[in-house]
């Protein structure tokens, strides 16, 4: 009797083991491996069932009627579903935010990891000619090695030491800083941090500005931690949300209002891209709108606009 209950817990485990592993499992196949009736094999895969249900586990044993076999399915999805993924993956290339030895392994492995083996196809299909004609940014830069250890400068407070590459005139100059945030816009990710011992008046157009320098990645040469931390006040903490609505093409500068008039097709567009925008006025032309908005970045989407903004107003 003790056998016959040890054979058959060691049974019912290996069906289990076999059902986690992906297996898809018929009660022929049972009653062959383990030499039992169908109505024993019936009764085992009950039981896995009925073990699911009683631990709370968010899997279900499912009855495939196409090859009347049974298998494990999640009965909450955790993961992607095939639209989730064919959206990011549309958005990572249109981002053009990596070179493509960094790109298109991603990609790859988010179709490998969240679509189900018979949807890989059709989703590596409405993606291959992108893939094929996929533009690098100019830098032609790898960035991943880097980003994780500066998160991790940002996320434990510690001061760097930074080696950059100006826009203007490619000048090399070095930067002591306190990292605060880690962003990406327009085709580029950035470092944001506030500058250590530095002559305001003399780096800075506006030496009151408080806010955080703004450092594109691809372009910081080199850095390295000082074996420093500093203390940011929690009332004065640098939050990536609030600046990311009030920054445009990742100028910072002065924070001020701007007030102009809007006579374009879509004032929606306008609202997306300005997330502090408010309509002030609207009439059968178009709308004034106001915005709180950091620097010189503003007014280059503007400009970008031509005839549509017809008048601006400062704040």
């Amino acid at each position: 009797m003790k056998k016959d209950v040890e054979y058959k817990s060691a049974r019912m485990l290996a069906i289990y083991d076999d059902l986690l592993r992906g297996k898809h499992l018929t009660k022929a196949d049972l009653c062959d491996r383990f030499q039992i009736t169908m109505r024993s094999a019936q009764r085992d895969l009950e039981l896995v069932r009925y073990f699911l249900a009683e631990q709370g586990l968010p899997q279900e044993l499912v009855y495939d009627r196409k090859d009347h076999s049974y298998h494990l399915a999640r009965s909450t999805p955790s993961g992607l579903t095939n639209s989730e993924i064919l959206a990011v993956c549309k958005i990572l290339l249109e981002s053009r935010s990596m070179v493509k030895e960094e790109m298109i392994p991603i990609l790859d492995k988010l179709i490998d990891c969240c679509v189900p083996d018979e949807s890989k196809r059709a989703v590596q299909e409405l993606l291959a000619n992108e893939k094929f004609l996929f533009v690098e940014p100019h830098h032609g830069k790898t960035i991943l090695p880097g980003l994780w250890d500066l998160g991790q400068a940002i996320q434990q407070h510690k001061v760097l030491e930074i080696e950059y590459q100006k826009l203007k005139g490619n000048e090399v100059v070095h930067r002591t800083i306190e990292p605060v945030g880690l962003m990406f816009s327009e085709y580029y990710f950035y470092l944001v941090g506030f500058i250590q011992d530095i002559d305001r008046k003399e780096a800075f157009e506006n030496p009151d500005d408080l806010f955080p320098t703004i450092y594109r990645v691809d372009r910081i040469l080199s850095f390295r931690e000082t074996g420093d931390h500093f203390h940011p006040a929690y009332t004065g903490r640098f939050q990536e949300g609030e600046f990311r609505k009030r920054v445009q093409f990742m100028f910072g500068g002065k924070l001020e209002t701007v007030r102009f008039r809007y006579t374009g097709p879509s004032i929606e567009a306008v609202l997306d891209r300005l997330p502090t925008a408010k309509i002030i006025q609207e009439d059968d032309e178009g709308w004034i709108v106001e915005a709180e908005v950091f620097g010189k970045g503003i007014d280059m989407w503007l400009k970008s606009q031509g005839t549509y903004i017809q008048t601006i107003v400062g704040g």
